[in-house]
C-alpha cells in the first residue's frame, strides 16, 4: 500500500473525530465553535450550523477512508492509522478548545 493511502486514512480519522463534537452539540441544541463563527474558532455557531458542519465532516471522512484504497478495519495498519488521526484531532481539539470550556487553563 502506498503512503498516500495511509495519509488519507489518517486525515479521514481526524475528520471523523472532528464531526463528533459538532454533530452532538448541534443535536443537543447547543451552540459550539465552528469555522463559520466570528471570531473564527472562538465564537459560537448555532446548533443548526454545527449539525450541518458535523454531517459534512462525516461525508469527507467517509470519502477519505472508504473511497481511497482498500480500507479494511481488520488490518491493523489501516485501522491504526485512522485511529491515530482521530486521536491526534482529539488531543488538538482538547488543547485548542479546552480554555473555552474549562478543560485547560488559559495560561499553560
Amino acid at each position: 500500500m502506498s503512503w498516500h493511502q495511509y495519509l488519507s486514512y489518517f486525515l479521514g480519522g481526524a475528520v471523523f473525530s472532528n464531526a463528533i463534537p459538532h454533530f452532538v452539540s448541534g443535536m443537543m441544541g447547543r451552540s459550539f465553535q465552528s469555522p463559520f463563527a466570528t471570531p473564527r474558532g472562538k465564537g459560537l455557531s448555532s446548533a443548526t450550523v454545527n449539525v450541518l458542519w458535523g454531517a459534512f465532516n462525516v461525508a469527507v471522512g467517509y470519502l477519505l477512508i472508504f473511497r481511497v484504497g482498500n480500507f479494511d478495519i481488520r488490518v491493523t495498519a489501516d485501522a491504526g492509522t485512522a485511529g491515530l488521526g482521530a486521536l491526534f484531532m482529539g488531543i488538538f481539539a482538547a488543547r485548542t478548545f479546552g480554555p473555552f470550556h474549562g478543560g485547560f487553563p488559559v495560561n499553560r
